[in-house]
């Protein structure tokens, strides 16, 4: 007995994740949706997948059968088989029934994070607001990943000039106090925001 579902990558017929218990909609993808903010590679990737399975092991914990790779892609029943393109959901297969959506998002989030390693956890970032990157103003305080996959604070620098650092173009492109280079954080590429969004610390003017 369980709440089983199939988890598959698209166009991957060799290869799957079980999931014996929270196999319903609201459940996978808030897993999914949880790998994605941690900046995970994709499902299909194999370490993407590794991933995905090590996050809800530490959410069920070490009592009992609750997840497992497989080479039946087909329907155990309950939920059916889920196909993964990313982090989302693009299709379902096998499944006639309602839609699970008993759990709040936000919510499982949260607990699903209060289970990961402490340092590996996103704290208060999952409750901070999402803004476009071009709103972004100086001493704005931002989340960033660092490469060691753990979320930390760090403050707006100032604006990328109209020139290229390693062959990128910067104007306009806000860069943080993260790493140093010749004295400067505008002259290292690893400094400037690039992504369309960013979470924000608070809105209160912080001094670099």
């Amino acid at each position: 007995m369980g709440n089983i579902a199939i988890l598959k990558a698209e166009g991957n017929n060799n290869k799957a994740v079980y999931l014996h218990w929270n196999g319903g909609r609201d459940s996978v993808e808030a897993f999914l949706k949880y790998c994605e903010l941690r900046g995970f590679r994709g499902f299909e990737d194999d370490y993407g997948m590794a991933r995905f399975c090590q996050v809800v092991s530490n959410f069920f914990g070490a009592d009992g059968l609750n997840i497992g790779i497989t080479d039946h892609v087909e329907s155990c029943g309950d939920n059916g088989v889920y196909i993964i393109k990313g982090w989302e959901i693009v299709g379902r297969e096998d499944f006639t029934g309602r839609e699970q959506r008993t759990y709040d998002l936000q919510e499982m989030l949260i607990e699903i994070d209060k289970a990961q390693p402490v340092k590996q956890q996103l704290g208060e970032y999952l409750e901070s607001e999402e803004v476009p990157t071009s709103t972004l103003k100086v001493n704005d305080m931002v989340y960033l990943m660092d490469h060691t996959g753990e979320v930390k604070k760090y403050t707006v620098a100032g604006f990328g000039e109209d020139r290229y650092i390693n062959g990128i173009k910067v104007l306009g492109i806000p860069y943080v106090n993260k790493y140093l280079n010749d004295g400067l954080y505008s002259e290292n590429i690893n400094n400037y925001i690039r992504e369309k969004s960013v979470r924000l610390v608070t809105k209160q003017p912080i001094e670099v």
